[in-house]
Formats: structure tokens, sequence, C-alpha cells
């Protein structure tokens, strides 16, 4: 396995430098995690699919999550969807009955899969489903310059923005704590602080290079 999924954040505090996003999550489960639809942006590698699958977890077991890409949302499995989401999301006798759906590259979403999503939100989610989708910023650009009117979808979305800035000593210190781990560190902690720089905070990007032997070269 590589050491990026090796060491995705299994729970809250695992997920690195996302007070914010953290905190915003913790208000909402006051009034339930289920019934909402999530809009999660932010730069690559800075815990995007991470906070979904966190929040999958508290809903769903993972047998019932449906994970796909945008492209794979199209007008007829969303109908599919639409005649079973009320019905029970987990397995019987699970300790969870929620059912969740992760979109990734949300950003690809074609017009026809966002009015069928905006047809079922309108109608209102059962309170055991979550929709969760994750776009990059640059993604979001690219979404909005396709000339597809979401803002109506959009505004169903609960937004939960993740952020890169301030950064790089915590994924330093995170990142060493692995090269040791696993023989790959050969340099002082200055040098992960730069290589997390260099990577733009990006946890995935680090993960990388420290894999190809970068702390040992």
């Amino acid at each position: 396995m590589r050491l990026f999924e090796q060491y995705r954040p299994q729970s809250w505090p695992e997920l690195i430098g996302q007070e914010r996003a953290i905190a915003k999550v913790d208000i909402l489960r006051r009034r339930g995690l289920g019934g909402r639809c999530y809009w999660i942006s932010g730069p690559s590698g800075t815990g995007k699919t991470s906070l979904s699958y966190l929040i999958a977890g508290e809903l769903a077991d993972k047998i019932s999550w449906a994970e796909l890409s945008a492209d794979e949302v199209s007008p007829a499995w969303l109908d599919s969807v639409k005649q079973t989401i009320r019905l029970y999301g987990g397995l019987w006798g699970s300790g969870k009955h929620g059912k969740a759906y992760i979109v990734n590259e949300a950003h690809g979403l074609s017009a026809s899969a966002v009015r069928r999503l905006l047809d079922m939100l309108e109608h209102g989610l059962p309170e055991h489903v979550a929709w969760l989708f994750t776009t990059t910023v640059d993604g979001m650009e690219r979404f909005e310059d396709r000339n597809i009117d979401a803002r109506a979808f959009l505004s169903r979305c609960t937004e939960i923005k993740l952020t890169s800035q301030g950064l790089s000593q915590k994924i330093a210190v995170k990142a060493r704590q692995v090269a040791q781990k696993h023989g790959l560190d050969g340099k002082p902690p200055s040098a992960y602080l730069q290589l997390a720089r260099d990577c733009g905070n990006n946890f995935r990007r680090v993960y990388e290079e420290i894999e190809a032997g970068a702390m040992l070269l």
C-alpha cells in the first residue's frame, strides 16, 4: 500500500491543519450529519476525500458507501438512485443504518446530472442519506467556466472549504515521523519543511517524494 493511502486520516484528529473545517462539521453534527449534501473544496492533497470518508463513516458502514467519479454520475444512474434512496441504507444488523454517496472530481458533473441532483435535493434527503462532492479550487473554476448554471444546486449544498495555508510545519513533522518509521529518513527537519513547501503543502505529493527516496538521496 502506498504511503499516502496507508496514512490517510482514520479519525478527525488525524486530519491535520483543517481545524476550521472540523469545527464546522462539529456544529453540523449537533443537528445530524445525514439528510445533507456536502460540497467539499480545496487545494489538491489537503484531505478532501479523507474528510468525506470521515463524514460517511459516521453515517454508514463502508459497504453502504457508493464512491464514484463525476463522469459516472449519469442521469440514468441518478434516476435509479432516486427510486431507492429512501429505503434502508445499511445492512440488517449493522451498527450504522445510513447511505453515503461520494462523488470525486465533482466539477466534471454534466448539466443533466446537476438538474437531476437538484430535483432530488428539492424533495429533501432522508436523514440516513448524505451526498458528498469533492473538487479542487481549480476544478470549481472549470465547472463554472463550462456555463453550467449550478447556482440552485450549490445553494442546497453545505460547503466545506479546506486550506493549504499554514500547513508546512505540520506536514513536515508528520512526514518525518512516517519516513523514520519506514526507514526512509536521512535528512534534517529543515529538509522536510522545504519539501512540504516545494510540494505546495500537498500531503499526497510529499508522501510520494518520500516513498521515492527524496529524504535519502
